[in-house]
Formats: C-alpha cells, sequence, structure tokens
C-alpha cells in the first residue's frame, strides 16, 4: 500500500483493470476512462480498500464480484447511478475521489495493490496493535509448554519401556518442574 501514487500510474492501472474485467454496469467503465482522461483528475483520485468515513466514494464492482454494481457516495447521500457520480465529478474536479473495487482475486492483485492507498480518515488504533502482540506471545509461550509437555510425556514412556530407572527418575523431575511453572 503506497500513500503517493502518481497520476500516470493509476491512468495505467485503469486501462490494465478495464481490459482485464468486466464491470457489472458498463457506464462505470466509462467514468473510469474519464477519469482516466484527465490528469488533474486522476491526482484527486485515490484507489482504497475501506471507504469508511470517507467525503466522497465510488464502489464499481465486476461481473464476478457479488457487492453492489455501483455506489456513488457523498455527504452520507448514497446514489446508484452513475449519472450523478459523473456530474458531480465534473462540477466539483477539484474535491478528492476515492474509489474501492470490488473484483476476484483484488486480495492478490499485484496491480491492484500498486495503485492502493491508505484511508486518511482510519485512525491507528494504537491500543490493538500491543494487544495484538501481547496475545501472539501467549499463543506462542502456550503452544511451546504443550510442545515441551508432549516431549517429556514420549521420552517418560520410552524410558518406562525400556526400563531405564535413571532416566525415569530424571523426565518425572522435569515433569513436576514444568507443571510447578505453568502454574
Amino acid at each position: 500500500m503506497s500513500d503517493c501514487v502518481t497520476a500516470s500510474e493509476k491512468k495505467e492501472f485503469i486501462e490494465w483493470f478495464l481490459t482485464h474485467y468486466e464491470l457489472q454496469k458498463r457506464e462505470a467503465s466509462w467514468l473510469l476512462c474519464y477519469l482516466s482522461s484527465e490528469e488533474r483528475l486522476l491526482q484527486r483520485v485515490h484507489f482504497v480498500d475501506n471507504l469508511r468515513g470517507l467525503p466522497k466514494t465510488l464502489l464499481i464492482s465486476t461481473r464476478c464480484s457479488q457487492m453492489p454494481a455501483f455506489r456513488f457516495q457523498k455527504n452520507r447521500r448514497v446514489h446508484t447511478d452513475v449519472e450523478t457520480a459523473f456530474y458531480d465529478i465534473r462540477s466539483y474536479p477539484d474535491e478528492e475521489i476515492y474509489i474501492g473495487l470490488s473484483f476476484k482475486g483484488r486480495a492478490t492483485c499485484p496491480e491492484y495493490a500498486a495503485v492502493l492507498e491508505g484511508n486518511p480518515m482510519e485512525k491507528p488504533d494504537l491500543v490493538q496493535e500491543p494487544m495484538l502482540s501481547l496475545m501472539a506471545e501467549m499463543i506462542l509461550d502456550k503452544a511451546v509448554q504443550e510442545f515441551q509437555k508432549k516431549h517429556l510425556y514420549r521420552q517418560i514412556d520410552q524410558a518406562l519401556a525400556e526400563g531405564n530407572k535413571a532416566a525415569f527418575l530424571q523426565l518425572t523431575e522435569e515433569w513436576k518442574n514444568l507443571l510447578e511453572f505453568n502454574r
């Protein structure tokens, strides 16, 4: 995800996208062509994954997607016709436009990832990241403890099977220490 995508990169991506995917609404492809033909507009276009909280958004879906065909949202009003979006973009060319695309393979598409930008309205979650890190550490510790228990248990079984009293006593002592440590 980049925060500085050039107008020419956006234009190349739109051209690539329109040659590889068929949109649910043909008019949406015309709108994308219009955007790519105007460098001034392309500088205001941003491809994002999350459209929440943004002032002016377009959601455009391909035929291979289950998402709505087209949505234009501005000032909390949602429109499903492409003409409304076109007239608004033409009337207010200096407003930022945030576009979300819905298509098969989006998550693994390098062309899309190259033009993807972050949502400027998203605030970094300063609490969640350390919590996730702590939870991951706790899960990892638990997994290591379970592995150690299973490994010791197998070694104790093997010592019993072989009749090795010294190894059995040493391993059961380790087992007791491991159980005490985990309390």
